[in-house]
């Protein structure tokens, strides 16, 4: 079809485990002899075992992708999203070219611009006013259509004042910046763009994302857009596709791919909201963490209940100053309300050598949003240090809510709503 931007016909990549070099020259030549001699296909691909970097198996060889199939029209945005390991950096790469497939084509149209690293394609020792032409020109763009543009890419980029100096004294963000001005004001006909983008401030993201769409929307071209922020995906995308152990798991909507994502890949892993703790100081021991008089790391709120509790207990083998803190976030991760006593006026109880108990009774908004919700737990000095932290360590369940928007209150409190303690 004339309107397909991007094609990926039964694509695989396969990787060899462990040190790269003892014995790969004999495979090459192994594979050579029998599949392109003897006609009989590959004989590692039968070897070759699903990538899950959680479990141990019994071949080196591993597919980072398999049969990865799928069309991407003209004009469309597709966001990329799974687990770490799940194969979207390794996606991104063969279609950038800077690795082959083991297996399967890949078909494109026009011409394809990458932002997969922190400067990528950047020479350290060229100034950023240079490196913008050495990128123009490896993308075939002439002189002339870089001269037009090199205004708009500074400006966008906000780095005016070392464009004559060599990026190797930019900082992170600054590279970022630079490099995503290049890649999108130089027009391609297709734009790659990897995680890079948290390293930004959030102006620069906010800024990002509004050209990302302008890119796609205005001018026809097709964005393949990877991130972990599930809000950025869902703003920009309008297509997503959901790679798992290097497979593909799920192709459509953006809001559909999300939802089975956060469902499929939950962040609540253990059954018990201890054992989620990860210790930050090795004289404190929590013994038992409850919510809503529970330790199990799922939780209901029916009817709008006006109220939850939360209790904590541990040890401590000297004494220490301190509070609780809970943050309520949705299950694309963006933060929604937060229980902080003393964030601000730096109030904290303090605790005797010991056997130590922190309970409270905390108010809740009178309409939350029905639906499902995150909790961290944490222990913290306000200002100093944090004692441990249990991160999602319970999914809160909301039901027969009268209301389907939540009205969760911004106070100064990190933005988010300021939780009231009854008790």
């Amino acid at each position: 079809m004339n309107n397909i931007a991007i094609s990926f016909e039964h694509v695989s990549k396969m990787y060899q485990l462990g040190v790269v070099g003892t014995g790969t020259l004999s495979r090459d030549i192994h594979r050579w002899w029998v599949r392109d001699v003897l006609k009989k296909g590959d004989p590692y691909l039968m070897i070759g075992q699903t990538n899950d970097r959680s479990t141990k198996g019994d071949s080196d060889i591993v597919y980072a992708l398999r049969d990865i199939d799928f069309d991407v029209p003209q004009g469309e945005v597709v966001g990329i999203i799974g687990r770490n390991g799940a194969g979207k950096s390794t996606l991104l790469k063969l279609l950038s070219r800077i690795t082959a497939p083991t297996t399967g084509k890949i078909k494109t149209r026009g011409r394809i611009a990458s932002l997969l690293e922190v400067g990528t394609g950047f020479h350290s020792e060229l100034t950023g006013r240079e490196n913008i032409y050495l990128n123009g020109s490896i993308m075939g763009m002439t002189k002339k259509e870089i001269d037009r543009k090199l205004d708009a890419i500074v400006d966008f980029a906000g780095v005016e004042r070392y464009i004559d100096t060599p990026v190797k004294r930019y900082s992170s963000g600054m590279q970022v910046r630079l490099g995503f001005a290049v890649a999108a004001f130089l027009e391609p006909e297709i734009l790659v763009v990897d995680e890079v983008l948290a390293v930004g401030d959030a102006e620069f993201q906010k800024k990002a994302i509004g050209k990302m769409k302008e890119v796609s929307q205005g001018g026809g071209r097709t964005v393949l857009f990877v991130s972990h922020n599930m809000a950025s995906v869902r703003n920009l995308c309008n297509t997503g596709i959901v790679l798992k152990n290097g497979m593909v798991d799920f192709k459509g909507n953006i809001n559909d791919a999300i939802d089975h994502y956060l469902a499929t890949d939950t962040v609540v892993s253990t059954d018990l909201i201890k054992d989620g703790i990860k210790m930050k100081q090795s004289y404190i021991t929590v013994k038992d963490i409850r919510i809503n008089g529970t330790d199990k790391t799922e939780s209901d709120i029916v009817n709008n209940q006006e109220y939850m509790e939360v209790y904590v207990s541990g040890h401590s083998e000297m004494p220490f100053k301190g509070n609780l803190r809970l943050r309520f976030r949705n299950m694309a991760g963006v933060p929604m309300a937060s229980f902080s006593p003393g964030h601000y006026n730096g109030a904290v109880r303090e605790f005797p050598k010991g056997d130590f108990e922190i309970s409270y009774k905390i108010a809740l908004p009178k309409y939350m949003a029905q639906g499902d919700y995150l909790i961290d737990c944490i222990l913290y000095q306000p200002r100093t240090q944090s004692f441990f932290e249990a991160p999602g360590c319970m999914k809160l369940h909301v039901h027969g809510s009268m209301d389907d928007t939540c009205i969760f209150i911004e106070t100064r409190d990190e933005g988010f709503a300021g939780l009231e303690v009854l008790q």
